[in-house]
């Protein structure tokens, strides 16, 4: 643990252990899905982001690690935690550039929104430089002033390749591309039951994966437009269970989106 502890410290990253892990330290082969609590902060203690109240709900982030998660660090932290351990992780500036992008990826899916909204179609570090806004004052400052970032991670479950269903994040472009159309008619029957969360919960993780797969093309091109034509349902039927929960605000956004998408064509 010691010689741990100084590979940390040469890499920039401080470690206080908050409460032990149960168990031995897991290995942690490519492909393990790790489930986790965070709390991100400056280091004047100012919260950022909190997983047990971000969007009204507690949700804890799940990773697949070796899966290029665009916030390394977090990889780099979790592997040296066992299951049940709090700790706090301290991180220099060079490892948190690009958490302003992750955190508005995090803040739109808990309040329901696309993930990728408001990125564009380049990598992640000239998104940092290109100055715009993320629509959230607080990530617009870190992103004009980078600086180090402490993450206090509570490591909730260690599960190991083979041991869970594969999550759809893990899948290839075209296991994604044909689990949609099965995941959408589940969605449907949880309608149907009148179990409304659960359905939207499906037609959001449908959306989300198209979109994910849209990212990979070309606007206006032939198979973004077939994706783009995909999406147009699964966005109506979400509404609709945004509807009958009172989300009246995100109804009109979202419907809003579509109705300036398609002025002006004919059906």
């Amino acid at each position: 643990m010691e010689e741990e502890g100084r590979k940390l410290l040469e890499e920039g990253i401080r470690k206080k252990l908050i409460s032990p892990g149960r168990g031995e330290l897991s290995t942690f082969p490519d492909g393990t899905k790790v489930v986790f609590h965070y709390r991100t902060s400056l280091s004047d203690g100012t919260v950022l982001d909190d997983s047990r109240t971000m969007g009204g709900r507690s949700k804890p982030m799940e990773l697949i690690l070796g899966k290029k998660f665009k916030l390394s660090v977090w990889e780099r932290i979790l592997i040296t935690m066992k299951q049940g351990e709090v700790a706090e992780f301290t991180c220099d500036t060079k490892h948190t550039a690009l958490y302003p992008l992750v955190s508005q990826s995090l803040r739109n899916i808990s309040i329901g929104k696309d993930p990728l909204e408001g990125q564009r179609h380049c990598c992640g570090i000239a998104q940092i430089h290109s100055h715009h806004s993320l629509g959230h004052k607080d990530l617009d400052h870190l992103q004009a002033n980078p600086q180090p970032l402490v993450f206090a991670i509570e490591l909730l479950e260690v599960l190991t390749p083979g041991s869970f269903q594969l999550d759809m994040w893990a899948m290839t472009d075209k296991e994604q591309l044909d689990s949609v159309p099965q995941i959408h008619e589940e969605g449907n029957a949880l309608f149907k039951e009148g179990k409304i969360k659960e359905a939207m919960e499906k037609y959001y993780n449908a959306i989300a994966c198209l979109k994910n797969l849209q990212m990979k093309e070309h606007p206006g091109d032939e198979t973004w437009i077939h994706l783009d034509q995909m999406i147009t349902p699964l966005l109506l039927n979400y509404c609709q269970c945004q509807l009958l929960q009172g989300q009246y605000y995100e109804v009109i956004e979202h419907c809003s989106s579509l109705v300036f998408k398609y002025e002006g064509k004919a059906f």
